[in-house]
């Protein structure tokens, strides 16, 4: 009996110690997912290092649309509008040869308004060199070729900068750079006018502008006042309008008048524009237009590639 009793004891400590872990448990939910166990900490770990945050993008301001600064130029007139860097901008000029004013309409329009009599023809390449500062080249059908560097010392904002303020300087020489050559430096100013206009302001001194005279001449040269606006009518839609006055120095027949509508789609600029001359660079500029009674027809296309 005593055996007996002391092997059922003995069952039932085993028996005690078993289920006593596993009554401590909290039962598990059959509807819950099963938990993976989860290594040990090693404490002789180093500490995570937490991932590396991505610095946000940011935007170059130069690439931004300026709606009432829409081009590089005027008709001929250079702008303050900021190149950005590394960026590129093409312009192809037109300037028909045919005065619009030539004969009675049935002629102007058996000419296509001047198309048929061929044109002053220009190509232009503009580059971002520096934030700022913008380098280009173009050349004319006439065979003038202009370099010309521009940079912007002020930009006009709402902070107290009431104006736009770049230099530029060009070298320009005719026969392909072979002949004749001339040189101009100056300052263009820029204000916008609300949101629905921008003015211009141009002080230009251009060096050798006469072609009959040798270069110890003291009257080769031309200061000019370039004068000119682009009013917007609608979101793509602007007129624009410059005037060249000779101040001092070589003047020859009038000073050159433009004005035009032009048009934005993305990239691209098409301005239709009529002038009293032919003159797109800042030495044709210089030499004016034979008068006020002769109009061309004329036509400027543009393209960003930013």
């Amino acid at each position: 009996m005593t055996i007996r009793m002391t092997t059922v004891l003995g069952v039932f400590l085993a028996l005690l110690l078993v289920a006593a872990p596993v009554s401590a448990q909290t039962p598990a939910d059959p509807n819950s997912p099963p938990v993976s166990a989860q290594p040990p900490a090693d404490p002789n770990a180093p500490p995570a290092t937490p991932p590396a945050q991505t610095a946000p993008e940011t935007s170059d301001p130069d690439v931004r649309f300026d709606p009432l600064q829409p081009d590089f130029v005027i008709a001929a007139l250079p702008t303050t509008l900021r190149m950005p860097k590394h960026k590129l901008a093409f312009m192809v000029t037109h300037r028909f040869n045919r005065p619009l004013g030539l004969g009675d309409f049935g002629d102007l329009l058996a000419n296509f308004f001047g198309l048929d009599n061929g044109a002053q023809i220009g190509l232009q390449l503009r580059y971002g060199l520096l934030p700022g500062t913008q380098i280009g080249v173009y050349r004319t059908s006439d065979r003038t070729i202009e370099i010309f560097g521009q940079h912007s010392v002020w930009q006009e904002k709402p902070d107290g900068r009431p104006l736009g303020i770049d230099v530029i300087a060009t070298l320009e020489g005719t026969n392909n750079m072979q002949d004749k050559l001339s040189s101009a430096v100056g300052l263009l100013f820029s204000k916008k006018l609300g949101k629905f206009a921008s003015v211009y302001g141009e002080p230009i001194y251009i060096f050798n502008t006469n072609p009959l005279k040798p270069e110890s001449q003291s009257d080769n040269d031309t200061l000019i006042f370039g004068l000119g606006g682009r009013l917007r009518l609608r979101p793509n839609v602007y007129v624009v309008g410059e005037v060249t006055p000779r101040l001092t120095g070589y003047e020859p027949g009038v000073n050159l008048v433009s004005f035009g509508i032009e048009g934005r789609a993305g990239g691209h600029m098409f301005q239709l524009n009529f002038g009293n001359g032919f003159g797109t660079t800042l030495g044709q500029i210089a030499l004016g237009a034979p008068n006020y009674d002769n109009w061309f027809l004329g036509f400027n296309i543009s393209r960003k590639f930013f």
